[in-house]
């Protein structure tokens, strides 16, 4: 067997009785990179001494892509929040179409997104990918799923993350592909790999429905890696997951489905 990919964890979602210094350690010491939220939620000086690898972590505090007043303070933010990336060794630092709130609703949801607001968007996320090259790091824009976690939320289909990371197309703005919104929402999940595969910076996975650890669904995630390896994607697997039971073993059976033959 062999491990054809980097795998994460987003320790958010796991252990959630214990500190989050315990749960970064227990990832690191099990083989998994580190993903987070909101950064200010955390001592940075722990995180920082914890030798931990982070993959992703949100790249932003406040902000949207669609005005001009959201997007000013989307910039402000994420330049703040590239600054504690960059202190952390953070890979990814994630965007989202809109803030969101309690229970992940949009802070400003939009039930029409209109043609100002795709142009404002790509705008936006052109001078995000300004702002990358300028602190040598990279973010990336994750799809979301309208039905059940994130309804309100703009540009959150995965046929419209990648429509704007593909126009600005730019080496430090890349895709947060998630499977588990992506299946919800739009479904034929091979066929969208392979169309998002040149932008994706890491993809995201969680079984449906759920949202808990690969084999808790519907979701072939065995074969999903299988053909991810096929199309010749080798970058990172993040499980953004709850887990059904032991945390432990939810890890190890996401790491059994990215696990291919030798």
């Amino acid at each position: 067997m062999t491990n054809a990919f980097t795998l994460a964890a987003c320790a958010e979602m796991l252990w959630r009785d214990k500190p989050m210094q315990w749960r970064v350690q227990r990832l690191t010491e099990m083989g998994f990179q580190v993903g987070l939220w909101n950064w200010p939620e955390h001592d940075l000086a722990q995180l920082e001494k914890s030798g931990a690898s982070f993959s992703i972590m949100n790249g932003y505090l406040r902000g949207r892509l669609t005005d001009d007043e959201g997007a000013a303070e989307l910039l402000r933010t994420a330049r703040e929040t590239a600054q504690v990336g960059k202190r952390l060794g953070v890979a990814r630092l994630n965007l989202h179409g809109t803030g969101l709130g309690d229970g992940g609703l949009p802070v400003t949801p939009v039930q029409v997104v209109t043609g100002a607001m795709w142009l404002k968007a790509r705008d936006t996320l052109a001078r995000i990918a300004d702002l990358a090259d300028a602190e040598g790091v990279t973010f990336t824009l994750e799809n979301l799923n309208l039905p059940v976690d994130h309804p309100g939320v703009p540009f959150g289909r995965a046929e419209d993350t990648l429509a704007l990371v593909s126009a600005v197309n730019h080496p430090r703005l890349r895709l947060n592909l998630d499977l588990y919104h992506a299946q919800i929402g739009e479904g034929n999940l091979v066929e969208l790999c392979q169309r998002c595969l040149p932008w994706i910076g890491e993809v995201q996975v969680a079984d449906v429905p759920g949202r808990m650890e690969p084999g808790t669904g519907e979701i072939n995630y065995p074969g999903i890696a299988r053909a991810l390896h096929a199309m010749g994607y080798r970058g990172p697997v993040g499980m953004e997951a709850f887990a059904s039971g032991d945390p432990e073993a939810a890890l190890e059976a996401f790491r059994a489905a990215f696990t291919l033959p030798a």
